[in-house]
This record gives structure tokens, C-alpha cells and sequence, in this order.
């Protein structure tokens, strides 16, 4: 089927706070994930990349250029640090450094290539099935999906639990919350109640099973969020959300998981 092309491949919207979310919207719902810029005084903070389908640099020069920006991946799935290599300063987890340098797994957007038991998994977690490829449009003419490969770049700070990002006149303390990956980070301001939380937790179908997921540590995490006097969520997939929403989102899974 031909593809429709389009000028814009990535959307944006601006937070208060001088937070801005972006997202792709031609790539299939599971992997059309949030990616959070956060504007400091002395540097940026980049919160995940997206699929690296289209330089996220060059798109959004008026962010990035001539700007100090550390790219944190939550964690390294392909939706998360596509765009990661175009950063000099790429932090991650050490449970997970190996592969953001050397990405495996769903590195493609060509649905054939991918391994039918996850295909089985994602659809059974809530989500559409796949067609042919994993986006539904092209970024430019000639575009040729089979060349796209998630990019590694290899870490230049692993960070974990207590370590503060500190962008001049805002303080980020990561949290590691293991379940959906065992390298899986947050991003805490406590002194806004603002919390980054990758995959570990979204409004819409969360993902449990599959390589590096452990029911019993995602379990744990749940409650731990659960717990935290968070005023907003800005998360990986999916439109932001109140405590309120936290609460029912978890409660709903550890019912789910048979571990209240």
C-alpha cells in the first residue's frame, strides 16, 4: 500500500514549567512514546528520544542549538533512545548500558522482522495489531523503512537510585524502578510534586511481559509510586496524569497480577 508523506514528523506541546513533551504520531501506538525536554538555567534535560526515525536535533533547533543537554534514557527500548547517539551527554542506568551501545531485540520498523512471541505479547496487553510497518506514513520521499535500524551510542554517566541531575535552578533525583526493565529510571522534582516515570507506569495498556519484566519487582514498584506525593505525571506513552489516576492505574494491576 503507498504511504502518505508528511512534513511534520514529530508533534509538540508545551507544559507550564518550561517542560515539552513530544511524540510521533505516525508510529503505532506501542511505540509512540512521550519524550520530555526540560529547560534549565545553566542546561537542558532531555527525558528519552523517540525512535530516531528523523533527527530530533536539527527538528527543533530553537531547544537544542547551542544549548548544554544531557539525553537520560528511562530505559532502552527502541522508542526511547532512537535519537540518543545525536546527544554528547547520554546517561543510563548500568543495567542497561550494554544495550543502549549495542541495541538487540525490536531494533526495526518492518513487522516481519520482529519475533511473532512478542508480537503475541503486545497484543495481548492491549494493543493493535501490527500491519506491515511500524508507522503508517513516510517522513520524506524515498524513504525506505527497511534501512531504519535502532542506532546505539554507548553511555557517557551511569547513574541509579540518588543521583541528581541539576540543571542550574532545577534539582532531578532519579529513582530506579525496576519491573518493565531492570534498568528502568524515574525522574523526581520534589519541589514541584513532578514525576517522569518511562514505561514503569502510563494511562493506557502497560506492557508485563516479556524479556527483563519480573511481576513481583514491578509489583514493589507500583506501590512505591503509589505512596509518593506526586502532583502530575508526565509519562512514556500516553497523556499526563493526577495521583488520583495513579492510584486506580496501580490498583488496577496488582488486582490484575493477584499481588495487592
Amino acid at each position: 500500500m503507498p504511504y502518505p508523506i508528511v512534513e511534520q514528523w514529530y508533534l509538540r506541546q508545551e507544559h507550564p514549567d518550561g517542560i515539552t513533551r513530544f511524540w510521533e504520531p505516525h508510529v503505532h501506538p506501542l511505540e509512540q512514546a512521550n519524550f520530555w525536554h526540560v529547560r534549565g538555567r545553566d542546561r537542558d534535560l532531555l527525558i528519552d528520544s523517540g525512535m530516531g526515525i528523523v533527527p530530533l536535533r536539527t527538528s527543533f533547533p530553537d531547544l537544542f542549538e547551542g544549548r548544554e543537554t544531557i539525553a537520560l534514557a528511562t530505559h532502552t527500548n527502541i522508542d526511547h533512545i532512537g535519537a540518543v547517539h545525536e546527544f554528547e551527554h547520554r546517561w543510563v542506568h548500568p543495567a542497561e548500558a550494554h544495550h543502549m551501545e549495542s541495541p538487540s531485540g525490536l531494533t526495526t520498523i518492518v513487522a516481519s522482522d520482529i519475533d511473532p512471541e512478542l508480537c503475541r505479547l503486545f497484543v495481548e496487553a492491549g494493543y493493535p495489531p501490527f500491519d506491515e510497518l511500524l508507522v503508517d506514513a513516510f517522513p520524506y520521499e524515498g524513504f525506505d523503512p527497511r534501512s531504519y535500524r535502532l542506532r546505539g551510542a554507548p553511555p557517557t554517566r551511569l547513574v541509579t537510585e540518588e543521583d541528581v541531575i541539576d540543571l542550574g535552578d532545577r534539582q532531578f533525583r532519579l529513582l530506579h524502578l525496576p519491573g518493565h526493565s531492570p534498568g528502568s529510571l524515574g525522574v523526581w522534582e520534589e519541589a514541584t510534586g513532578t514525576l517522569f516515570t518511562g514505561d514503569v507506569v502510563y494511562d493506557g495498556p502497560l506492557v508485563y511481559e516479556g524479556p527483563g519484566m519480573d511481576l513481583d519487582i514491578y509489583a514493589a514498584t507500583l506501590r512505591e509510586l503509589r505512596d509518593m506525593p506526586v502532583s502530575i505525571i508526565h509519562a512514556g506513552h500516553d497523556p499526563s496524569f493526577g495521583p488520583a489516576r495513579l492510584g486506580e492505574i496501580v490498583d488496577r494491576y496488582l488486582a490484575l497480577w493477584g499481588r495487592t
